[in-house]
């Protein structure tokens, strides 16, 4: 008999990886590559979706302990680069919680005044108000909130995501003007250019996440068979909504138009005003923001519950331990507001917001891989290490299959996370120093910060009635 906290089930589950995996706010900055989009999704979902994939479900039914990326990665290298890979997970989230609301905020300015939308202190004040918001919603448990995420997925992601492929179907069917050649010969864009590449990082920073939902393990029902299920129905429909969306953006505005961060809107105000339905973009602007809020609360849990796993551990300060009485880390929630509010301020210090949304998904992106590359070394070394550990399910062809699997998605990770740090050309970002100075410093940072804790940690850090390990 599954017990009563376990209400979480296979449906449940893919929403949960969906709603933090998919997100329309990426479609516009692959449309940049037009009928290439498809290529540049494929290309990553095959060198780093799957291989994530299929990693995640074998470390997942192995060891399905609440803890996930740092369970996986401690058992494999040590406790200290456990800590590091989930404080990546988790610290990640400070550049691109900013990101996902300012994508919001567009939303909400073509609602009003679609001019807003480049309003740095719009953007701002939506970002902060929004993330705070949120932020004490999740005090009060994860069963409501992985509820609002689940609702929110399919009602602002899977919906609006499939009615932008019908639109921009019958964009064709109409006759309408197409601003990119459907032609084959289009179909792989040009790679000799390193800077037609850098968007390939975001590509990445939107496929990531599959990892997360282990940390909710304990609340799963049958978590061996559980597991493996949702992550394939949440990476199909992914990848669905990926490739048919960005390419009806693609279709409808021309490439120098389209805006990073605003795209989206973009192209269903323009849809509905060839339709004379204008009014329509009201209720779909709100499905969207429902939509984007979603995720942005299945993220802002999440990575925050495996990071205090860690504290069974005594690699947290007793101050971030605390929990209330829904079983939230409530000081470890208010520490991620604090820092979320200190990077917003980026958007004042770049010309615009585009180039600000860029940025910052750059840094979230390329923090995010590199506990990529260690969750897929560690799935490597843990086939030698703990070969009698039962996974329900396992990558097949045994040692040369977790060996493929495991190097293509650390080689793609790592040539992600290096190419993150040139600028793209299609955006104005100005000073170029500022640009990869924030870059450096902020990922230097946000590497010595857990070296420095875990060295720091103290015996008096281990919770009562736990063991020293």
């Amino acid at each position: 008999m599954e017990s009563p906290r376990r209400f979480l089930n296979v449906f449940l589950l893919a929403m949960l990886n969906l709603s933090v995996m998919a997100s329309l706010r990426n479609l516009p900055l692959i449309a940049e590559y037009g009928l290439g989009s498809a290529f540049f999704y494929l290309l990553v979902a095959v060198i780093f979706l799957f291989p994530a994939a299929l990693v995640s479900a074998e470390l997942a039914t192995g060891w399905s302990k609440t803890g996930g990326i740092y369970i996986w990665v401690k058992e494999a290298f040590g406790p200290g680069w456990g800590f590091f890979a989930v404080w990546m997970q988790w610290i990640h989230n400070a550049t691109w919680f900013p990101a996902i609301l300012s994508f919001t905020a567009t939303a909400i300015a073509y609602l009003f005044d679609p001019e807003l939308a480049e309003h740095k202190g719009f953007l701002l004040a939506v970002v902060l108000s929004g993330f705070w918001g949120f932020t004490i919603f999740n005090y009060f448990g994860l069963k409501v909130s992985s509820w609002f995420s689940a609702i929110g997925v399919i009602a602002g992601t899977i919906l609006p995501g499939f009615l932008l492929i019908a639109l921009g179907l019958h964009w064709i069917g109409s006759g309408q003007p197409l601003q990119i050649q459907l032609a084959g010969t289009h179909l792989i864009p040009s790679i000799t250019n390193v800077q037609n590449l850098v968007f390939l990082t975001g590509l990445f920073l939107a496929f990531g996440g599959l990892e997360v939902s282990a940390a909710h393990a304990s609340e799963v029902q049958n978590p061996q068979k559980a597991f493996p299920r949702a992550i394939a129905l949440a990476a199909g429909l992914a990848l669905l909504l990926y490739v048919a969306g960005a390419l009806a953006i693609a279709i409808m505005i021309p490439r120098e138009e389209i805006s990073v961060v605003a795209g989206l809107m973009q192209a269903f105000k323009l849809f509905f005003n060839n339709l004379g339905v204008a009014a329509l973009v009201i209720p779909v602007g709100l499905m969207i923001i429902f939509g984007a809020v979603g995720e942005l609360n299945a993220w802002i849990i999440g990575p925050v519950r495996a990071l205090h796993a860690t504290s069974k551990h005594g690699d947290l300060p007793p101050i971030f331990q605390k929990l209330n009485k829904h079983g939230m880390p409530t000081n470890l929630l208010l520490f991620q507001a604090i820092i979320v509010t200190i990077v917003s301020f980026v958007f004042l210090f770049m010309p615009s917001a585009s180039s600000a949304f860029w940025i910052l998904s750059a840094m979230s992106a390329q923090l995010y891989l590199l506990m990529y590359i260690l969750m897929f070394l560690a799935a490597i070394k843990l086939r030698y290490s703990h070969p009698h550990v039962e996974r329900t399910y396992r990558i097949p062809y045994k040692m040369p299959g977790i060996w493929f699997v495991g190097s293509l998605g650390a080689i793609s990770s790592l040539f992600a996370f290096i190419i993150g740090f040139v600028p793209p050309s299609q955006l104005k970002v100005g000073n170029l120093w500022f640009y990869e100075g924030f870059l450096f410093i902020g990922i230097f940072i946000m590497c010595i910060i857990p070296a420095l804790i875990y060295y720091y940690r103290d015996p008096s850090w281990y919770p009562k009635g736990s063991s020293h390990e």
